[in-house]
């Protein structure tokens, strides 16, 4: 059995522990103790090595700081857009195409929005609740769930944000931590799009004020 990787896997499983090791707020051998009753390892015979693993991963990832630090930067410059009364409906995949053009057409006249995501086996469509009465006439039974009362949430950052790796898995892990359960997510070149619903636009706010 490989020690390091064990108590390496186990830190990561767990990102709660994982940030107070970063931060420099655990306990190693209470961690130590952790990891080996958690693992089913002997805790005696493995206590110094587990433990000498878990110090080295602290210097390991120390260095990803500097990746944050270039993460927060990014989003400290972002600008964070919200708009209120989106819809998300998915439909089965063997819709008529033209129906899909024809609402975009019409979406875009008003200057609204409209996303399209592509499934292995559902298309799901986001755009302003007002359309809602189109899609229903468009695509009748073809219709496999519809979401409302939701706000469309987009962060325009710079280029860097396709070269800088990390920043999604960032802003989705601060939104979970906060309680926020996004619906859909998409990402552009200097784009990010998260659809949650409007009870959680203040939280979100709150929570992407960099």
């Amino acid at each position: 059995m490989n020690i390091t990787k064990l108590a390496e896997r186990y830190i990561n499983e767990h990102p709660s522990i994982k940030d107070c090791i970063r931060k420099g707020l655990i306990n190693y051998s209470s961690l130590t103790r952790q990891i080996a009753s958690d693992s089913g390892v002997d805790p005696k015979k493995n206590f110094d090595a587990i433990l000498i693993a878990c110090r080295r991963y602290f210097r390991k990832i120390k260095k990803e700081d500097i990746l944050e630090n270039k993460i927060l930067g990014i989003l400290k410059s972002s600008k964070l857009e919200v708009k209120n009364k989106i819809i998300v409906v998915v439909v089965e995949k063997d819709v008529y195409f033209n129906h899909i053009v024809e609402l975009h057409k019409e979406v875009k006249k008003r200057a609204e929005v409209f996303h399209v995501i592509e499934g292995s086996n559902t298309i799901t469509l986001i755009t302003a609740s007002e359309f809602l009465d189109s899609i229903k006439k468009m695509f009748k039974n073809k219709i496999l769930k519809i979401t409302n009362d939701l706000a469309e949430v987009i962060l325009k950052s710079s280029g860097d944000l396709e070269d800088t790796p990390g920043v999604i898995a960032y802003l989705t892990t601060l939104l979970a931590e906060n309680g926020v359960n996004i619906i859909e997510t998409m990402s552009t070149w200097t784009d990010t799009l998260f659809v949650v619903s409007e009870e959680d636009i203040a939280k979100v706010m709150s929570v992407l004020r960099f």
